[in-house]
Order: C-alpha cells, then sequence, then structure tokens
C-alpha cells in the first residue's frame, strides 16, 4: 500500500514540474543582427531558468544566421553557439516557405536546424495550441 501511495505521489510530482515547465518561442525574422542579439539572451535564459523550453522560430531574414558559413557581425561563425544551445535543448526551426521563395538548397541549413513549412504558422501553433510564451528580441 505504501509503494503503491509513493509511485502515486512520484507521478504528481513529475506531472506538476512538467505542468510548471516554461516554453518559450523566440521569433526571429529581421536578420544577422537580430540573430545575433537573440543568442546571448537564449544563453542568458537557460542560466536563469534551466528547465526552460526554448524553440527559435525563424523566417525570412531570419534564416541567414542558420545556413551554412554564417557568422555573426563580428565575423565570428554562428555554428559553435548554435551547436552550443543544442546540446542544451534549444531547438531552431527554420521557414521552408523562405527556403523556396529565395531559392536556398535545404541541404545549405544547418544541420542541427528542422525545416517546417511555414515559420509564422510554426510560431502560431507553438503558442496557440502548445502554450509557448512568445518573445521576440
Amino acid at each position: 500500500m505504501m509503494k503503491r501511495m509513493l509511485v502515486v505521489l512520484l507521478g504528481l510530482v513529475a506531472a506538476t514540474a512538467a505542468w510548471a515547465q516554461i516554453k518559450v518561442v523566440y521569433h526571429v525574422n529581421e536578420g544577422i543582427a537580430q540573430a545575433a542579439r537573440s543568442l546571448p539572451n537564449i544563453r542568458n535564459h537557460l542560466v536563469a531558468d534551466p528547465t526552460v523550453k526554448v524553440v527559435v522560430v525563424t523566417h525570412g531574414p531570419g534564416i541567414d544566421f542558420l545556413l551554412d558559413a554564417a557568422v555573426n557581425p563580428k565575423g565570428q561563425p554562428f555554428a559553435g553557439d548554435i551547436a552550443d544551445l543544442v546540446a542544451r535543448g534549444v531547438e531552431f526551426r527554420v521557414c521552408n516557405n523562405t527556403l523556396q521563395n529565395r531559392n536556398i538548397s535545404k541541404d545549405k541549413v544547418a544541420m542541427e536546424a528542422q525545416i517546417v513549412p511555414s515559420g509564422v504558422a510554426e510560431v502560431a501553433r507553438l503558442q496557440a495550441k502548445d502554450g509557448f510564451v512568445y518573445l521576440r528580441p
């Protein structure tokens, strides 16, 4: 009986912890400068709340930092920052509409990024259906 109660209690604790997790979508659509501002914000966010679920959704010029050989305004590659954030659980999503409209091959996108049909639709879905908080750095 005690063992069963303990299992139920642990299940409730786990469910409460999962429910309490904050989920955030960072919306990047302005280009390299916005991305360069966003990545340190995301790192700081993870330091302040290591349990936060972060998804970065990009479209338009916002995808540029997730393309091969992209560099920040200081000339440093974004690749290391992206890999570090992915290792910490951050997800990056790239708009396929943007790729098609700009004639960019999918193989030019960082391998850590997931391609979604529409960046705008992805932001809306994450907010409306999955309970993500919207941030636009």
